[in-house]
């Protein structure tokens, strides 16, 4: 039974980050494609800064329900990893907006409020967390699918090719998820 909620967690995460990407405005980092509502109304660079606040969200989740769970030390772990590679990607933000013309306060400001995100997932996962503990493997899995689909959908160069993106991306999660049945079945 741990299997199938796990992958439905781990579906519904993807599937969360999918409608999320479908509509919200941004550019993709690797083939700097353009999707999302509105997208012919905001500057490139503001399609950068809203496809790193999207990729945050999901890294705020998972750390929230890490220290959502009776175990301190787990949300620590992952608050620390995910803050050293945000402090990276922070200033690639800031630097694109100063390269833009912005002022160094205003670019500062603008990266700190893409990982301003971050938290509010944070408190979504503790949230989720402390009202349905009974779904705490649940929630790390929709956590863990969240991160997938950002991997696979921004990450992985090869997943980018000829127009298949989310066919490739659903391949990588539900790929992901049949091995785990597997792991489990074996």
């Amino acid at each position: 039974m741990g299997v199938l909620i796990t992958g439905l967690g781990i579906f519904c995460g993807a599937l969360m980050l999918d409608l999320i990407d479908r509509y919200a405005p941004h550019e993709h980092l690797i083939d700097k494609k353009h999707e999302g509502v509105n997208v012919k109304n905001l500057s490139k660079i503001w399609l950068f800064v809203i496809a790193i606040a999207i990729h945050n969200f999901p890294e705020g989740l998972a750390t929230g329900v890490g220290f959502g769970g009776d175990n301190m030390s787990n949300g620590l772990s992952v608050a620390f990893g995910i803050a050293l590679q945000n402090m990276p990607e922070g200033l690639a933000v800031a630097l694109a907006l100063v390269r833009e013309g912005y002022t160094r306060s205003k670019a500062f400001a603008v990266a700190t409020l893409t990982g301003l995100v971050e938290p509010i997932g944070a408190f979504l996962g503790v949230w989720l967390v402390s009202i349905f503990s009974s779904t705490l493997g649940f929630i790390l899995a929709l956590a863990g699918g969240a991160m997938l689909f950002v991997i696979s959908d921004e990450i992985i160069p090869e997943t980018h090719n000829n127009g298949y993106e989310r066919a490739a991306t659903y391949g990588v999660i539900f790929g992901f998820i049949l091995m785990m049945f597997l792991d489990a079945l074996i």
